[in-house]
């Protein structure tokens, strides 16, 4: 892989990325791309951003981007998006486990579903993806990157069934590590204050958050799409690790 626009399609490395049409899956898109690969892009409820991604990447280089919608909560999908990813260019070298639920959980008032939705987005779909594209991704010597979270280790409050499902990925991050070298390296990216979930906290909060952070300031979605590529295109030597890119706010105490 190169870090300059590849033109060469029949050769060039395939990403699958889950939820890539918005947000931070979208900057990852628009940066792997640039970089010459071709994508898989997964998408569930944005069917527009993802087409109007499809046409402004495919604008750049034809047929280069594939769309796949799936619900991450259902297994049969889950399997499904695999085949699909796999069959689109017949190869993948990059799994990217973007997509997330998100939503307070309040001990007192959490039903089973909400379990379920939480669990089945955030950590069953990642391991149930690098399952079934091992094999292709071992016999292209790929990677998987999984966006984990800050709140793994530092639990948010009303949020106590996301912060287990993203503290089980992190756990899962390091197994596949161990389980899948040394073909394919598993790494993990803990996103601080990048893009405000929707609902998320009133501006006070916001601005009480940013105050506890050194660098004083939110990041962006191309943080972490340079973090991406890095661990990607450059760091072949490190496995198994969770990067945090919360401009230093999970190692202030509190």
């Amino acid at each position: 892989m190169t870090d300059k626009p590849d033109n060469t399609q029949d050769e060039a490395a395939v990403a699958l990325i889950t939820g890539g049409a918005r947000r931070v899956g979208r900057a990852v898109a628009q940066r792997l791309h640039h970089a010459g690969l071709r994508l898989v892009v997964h998408y569930y409820h944005s069917a527009d951003e993802a087409r109007s991604l499809q046409q402004e990447l495919n604008q750049i280089r034809p047929d280069s981007v594939i769309l796949v919608t799936a619900d991450l909560s259902r297994t049969k999908q889950v399997r499904q998006l695999a085949k699909t990813a796999v069959n689109s260019f017949g190869r993948l070298d990059v799994l990217f486990n973007n997509a997330s639920t998100f939503f307070p959980t309040p001990v007192d008032a959490t039903m089973d579903h909400h379990w379920d939705q939480l669990m089945n987005v955030n950590l069953r779909a990642p391991f149930f993806l690098a399952q079934a594209l091992a094999p292709t991704l071992a016999a292209h010597h790929g990677c998987i990157i999984n966006m984990v979270d800050i709140y793994a280790q530092r639990p948010l409050l009303e949020h106590p069934v996301y912060c287990a499902a993203k503290a089980g990925l992190a756990s899962l991050t390091r197994s596949l590590a161990r389980e899948l070298g040394p073909q394919v390296r598993v790494n993990g990216i803990a996103p601080g204050a990048i893009e405000w979930p929707e609902n998320f906290c009133d501006e006070l909060a916001r601005r009480r958050m940013i105050a506890s952070t050194p660098l004083k300031k939110t990041g962006s979605p191309q943080d972490i799409a340079e973090l991406a590529w890095f661990l990607i295109h450059r760091a072949g030597f490190i496995n198994g690790q969770i990067v945090a890119v919360d401009g230093g706010r999970s190692v202030v105490p509190g």
